[in-house]
């Protein structure tokens, strides 16, 4: 009987103390899902490779705090593309492949993810989508909570658009009156 009480009381504090993770879509599931939903959210993409050592640290680090996965969740469809894999991705009536037709690893690159990045390979990058799937940035490089989290509340509450406003009137002011 002890240990049955003791079985149940470990469970119980396993499920409350249970750390929300970051909930990775495909491609696929991430698109039907922005088409199901009354409100759809901005596409969270990181691209990565098997190899990339800074994408595993995110992995085990930024992405593994869970203040950084309740907020992506939230704000968010999350999708992890490898930048070699071998799988087709249609986007915007296009179909994307590895450029690679040998299949080798390390020999090709998978063309969403050069399109996406302006073929300005470095991993891991970020990718933001707007709610059509329109890209409104990548961001390079390996980012800790703090600056990802900053990142994700910008695009999130659309400070960019904001910041792209008032980029423009600057760059009119600085025009010549015609």
């Amino acid at each position: 009987m002890k240990h049955k009480l003791t079985l149940i009381f470990l469970l119980i504090a396993s499920v409350g103390f249970s750390q929300e993770t970051v909930k990775w879509m495909t491609w696929d599931e991430a698109v039907k899902q922005s088409q199901t939903d009354s409100i759809p959210k901005k596409m969270f993409i990181d691209v990565y490779t098997d190899w990339c050592g800074w994408c595993k640290r995110m992995d085990q680090t930024t992405f593994a705090d869970p203040e950084v996965a309740k907020y992506m969740n939230k704000h968010y469809y999350n999708v992890k593309i490898d930048a070699e894999m071998k799988d087709s991705i249609v986007y915007a009536g296009q179909v994307f492949a590895n450029s690679n037709p040998t299949g080798k690893k390390r020999e090709g690159v998978h063309m969403l993810a050069y399109s996406l990045l302006d073929g300005e390979l470095s991993y891991p990058t970020y990718v933001i989508l707007d709610e059509n799937k329109g890209r409104i940035t990548f961001i390079k490089g390996y980012k800790n909570v703090p600056d990802l989290m900053a990142t994700l509340m910008f695009f999130a509450s659309n400070q960019h658009i904001q910041y792209m406003q008032y980029l423009d009137k600057q760059n009119q002011k600085k025009q010549p009156n015609k």
